[in-house]
C-alpha cells in the first residue's frame, strides 16, 4: 500500500488509524508526506517516504508557507489557496511518487482527497486509487449547491434547477480561473483535460471514496459516486503520553465546560476567540481555549477568571468532559465533538467551513451564526441556547451512537484490501 497525503495536519490525522490498521493486518505500507509528520507515520507502523520535488510546507502556517496569501479573505482566499496548496504542488508530488513506485510497485494508492499528485500517479500507472476524506464529500451533485456556499440539501425540481444554474454561473464566472488552472496543471503533467466543472476537472474520481463521518452528518444524494462508503470518524491515535494541565480537576466541577477552538490552521484571533472569551467571561461556565500554534494569544489577555488557555489538549482526553464546543467549523474537530456527543456553536469563516456549518444546522446538532452576525452577544446567546435546549445534545448523542457502531479503521482497511485485490486498471469511479 502506498499512502500519499498533503503535508498538513488535517490531511494526515485521519489517515493515521487506517495506516496502523493496514500494517497490523500484515501489509507493507509506505507513506509519502511532509517531514514534520515522520514520527506519526512511523508510530502507525508505516515506512516514511519524504517529499523531494513535492513542496513540503508541513509545520508552517499558511502565511509562512505562502506569504502572498496574507490578508486574503472570502472567495479570493479559497481559490488562491486551492491553486497554490493543491494544484501547483501536484506535478512535484507526481514526480516523487512515480520515482517511488519504480522501487515500490504498490497494489493500491491511498490518498487524501486533495493530494492530486497521487491522483495523477494512479492515472498514469493504472494502480487503483482510494481517497480518504479530510473534509466533507467534495464531488458535485444535483441535490446540493456548489462547494463553498454553505447551502442546505435541495432535492425538489426547482431547487435542483437552482443548483444547476449556480454551478453553471460559478464555472463560467467565479471559478473560471480555477478551472483554467486545473487544465494547465494537467497539461503540465501530460494528462488530457477533463470536461468537468471547477474542482472536479483537476483529477478523475477515485475507485474508492472513504468518507470519514457517519451518513447522518452528510447530505443525502441520489447521484453519490459509486464506491463511496461512510466509514465513521478517524481522529488519529491518542498521544503516547499525556500530562494534564494543572487545572484539569476543574473539569469535574459542577459547571458546564465550553471548549473554544479554531482548529490548526485559522489564525485570526480577533474573529472568534476574542469575542467568544469576552462573551463567556460573566457566565457560570469553565471555558477552555485551545489556540493551536502561531496565534497572537496576547490579544486574549487579560484572561477572565473562568478561562483556561492551552496551545493544545488532545481531544481524546478533553472532549469527554465538554458540554459545548465553539468552533469555526473545521471538519475534523466538528466530527470529533459529535463522536463524543458534544453539541456545537459554529461561526464559519472561509474554505469549506460554511459547508460544514450547513451540515451542523441540517443535522440539528448545534447553532450556526451567520458570518456577519458574529459578536459577543450572539456568541453568548448561542452557547446559552445550546446548553439549555436539550434537543441539540440529543441529536449530538444520536450521531455519537452512530459513530460508535462503526469501526472506522477496520472498515476502511477491508475496503482498501478489496480494491487492491481487484488489481484492475483505473477507470475512474467504478468500484463497488
Amino acid at each position: 500500500m502506498l499512502i500519499a497525503t498533503t503535508p498538513a495536519p488535517g490531511h494526515v490525522v485521519s489517515m493515521v488509524e487506517v495506516a496502523r490498521e493496514l500494517t497490523r493486518r500484515g501489509h507493507e505500507v509506505r507513506w509519502y508526506t511532509g517531514q514534520t509528520f515522520q514520527r506519526q507515520v512511523e508510530h502507525a507502523g508505516a515506512i516514511f517516504e519524504p517529499m523531494s520535488a513535492g513542496l513540503d510546507f508541513g509545520g508552517r502556517s499558511r502565511e509562512e508557507a505562502f506569504p502572498e496569501h496574507a490578508g486574503l479573505t472570502g472567495l479570493a482566499s479559497f481559490k488562491i489557496g486551492v491553486r497554490d496548496i493543491f494544484y501547483r504542488t501536484a506535478p512535484g508530488q507526481l514526480a516523487d511518487l512515480l520515482s517511488l513506485l519504480d522501487r515500490f510497485p504498490a497494489d493500491c494508492i491511498l490518498a487524501d482527497d486533495m493530494c492530486y499528485g497521487a491522483c495523477f500517479a494512479s492515472e498514469r500507472t493504472g494502480i487503483p486509487l482510494a481517497w480518504l476524506s479530510n473534509s466533507i464529500y467534495i464531488l458535485g451533485s444535483k441535490d446540493t449547491g456548489p462547494l463553498g456556499m454553505g447551502l442546505p440539501p435541495s432535492t425538489s425540481p426547482l431547487r435542483r434547477l437552482r443548483n444547476d444554474l449556480l454551478r453553471f454561473t460559478g464555472n463560467q464566472l467565479a471559478m473560471r480561473d480555477l478551472r483554467q488552472e486545473a487544465d494547465r496543471t494537467r497539461d503540465e503533467v501530460g494528462l488530457p483535460r477533463l470536461g468537468s466543472g471547477a474542482m472536479e476537472n483537476i483529477a478523475r474520481p477515485p475507485d474508492l471514496y472513504l468518507v470519514s463521518t457517519v451518513p447522518s452528518f452528510e447530505f443525502p444524494r441520489r447521484d453519490l459516486l459509486p464506491g463511496t462508503h461512510f466509514v465513521g470518524g478517524l481522529f488519529g491515535l491518542p498521544p503516547e503520553r499525556f500530562d494534564p494541565p494543572g487545572w484539569w480537576d476543574e473539569l469535574h466541577e459542577d459547571r458546564p465546560v465550553v471548549l473554544i477552538t479554531q482548529g490548526t490552521t485559522a489564525n485570526d484571533v480577533e474573529r472568534l476567540l476574542v469575542p467568544a472569551v469576552r462573551a463567556l467571561a460573566d457566565q457560570d461556565v469553565l471555558v477552555v481555549v485551545t489556540t493551536g500554534s502561531n496565534l497572537d494569544v496576547d490579544l486574549l489577555r487579560p484572561l477572565p477568571a473562568n478561562v483556561r488557555l492551552e496551545r493544545f489538549v488532545p481531544y481524546h482526553h478533553l472532549l469527554p468532559h465538554v458540554d459545548v464546543m465553539v468552533t469555526n467549523g473545521g471538519y475534523n474537530g466538528v466530527n470529533a465533538a459529535l463522536a463524543h456527543g458534544v453539541p456545537l456553536v459554529a461561526a464559519p469563516a472561509t474554505e469549506e467551513n460554511p459547508d460544514v456549518a450547513a451540515r451542523i444546522e441540517w443535522s440539528g446538532t448545534g447553532v450556526v451564526l451567520p458570518k456577519r452576525a458574529v459578536s459577543e452577544a450572539s456568541l453568548r446567546d448561542a452557547v446559552v441556547t445550546v446548553l439549555r435546549d436539550d434537543r441539540y445534545r440529543r441529536q449530538a448523542r444520536a450521531l455519537s451512537e452512530e459513530h460508535q457502531r462503526l469501526d472506522a479503521p477496520q472498515r476502511a482497511a477491508e475496503l482498501i484490501e478489496s480494491l487492491a485485490a481487484q488489481g484492475r486498471v483505473h477507470t475512474g469511479g467504478t468500484a463497488q
